[in-house]
């Protein structure tokens, strides 16, 4: 890890979580390892992991305990009542708007780290690599990545579902 770096993270918690419990075989990503990795391969300071609505109960808490646990910060996406339960996550624009918020106010950040396989990005990330403020971005998986992020060259991405990585990270049991 280079100490000197000061890159942050931003995982879009639902598109992480499909990523891996819709792939064959399912996996689970353990938290506190992925945080770990981003810190010691990327040297990420802060990650941000960012989720849909805000659901009362305990299994709810116990997630977001576990988040916070392994080192994020989370962000909820704000939904009207009358949609929870009818609309998935759709943190996108938070995201986008977060990370266009860090530059606009000059905030000390060497790069980005982009968890998603969405290319919802696609716009943020070529500005980002233009301004030379784009590290990578994580692909939760190989078949759900979007055919979009091919002509930003592989030097800007990467697969969790790649073997030796996703051993770093799953979650095992013990």
């Amino acid at each position: 890890m280079n100490k000197d770096k000061n890159n942050v993270a931003y995982v879009d918690g639902q598109n992480l979580y499909m990523g891996t419990s819709k792939s064959s075989p399912k996996w689970k990503v353990d938290l506190a390892k992925f945080r770990i990795y981003l810190r010691d391969k990327y040297s990420v300071q802060k990650a941000y992991y960012f989720l849909g609505f805000v659901q009362e109960g305990i299994d709810y808490e116990k997630l977001y305990d576990a988040i916070q646990s392994a080192g994020f910060i989370v962000k909820f996406r704000q939904h009207n009542s009358a949609m929870v339960g009818k609309k998935k996550g759709n943190v996108d624009s938070d995201i986008i708007f977060s990370i266009m918020k860090q530059l606009a106010e000059k905030e000390k950040f060497d790069k980005v780290i982009l968890v998603s396989g969405d290319g919802d990005y696609k716009m943020l990330v070529d500005y980002l690599i233009e301004k030379k403020k784009f590290e990578k971005i994580l692909f939760p998986n190989k078949k759900y990545s979007s055919s979009l992020y091919k002509k930003i060259g592989a030097k800007h991405f990467a697969f969790l579902d790649e073997p030796d990585l996703k051993r770093k990270i799953s979650y095992s049991k013990k």
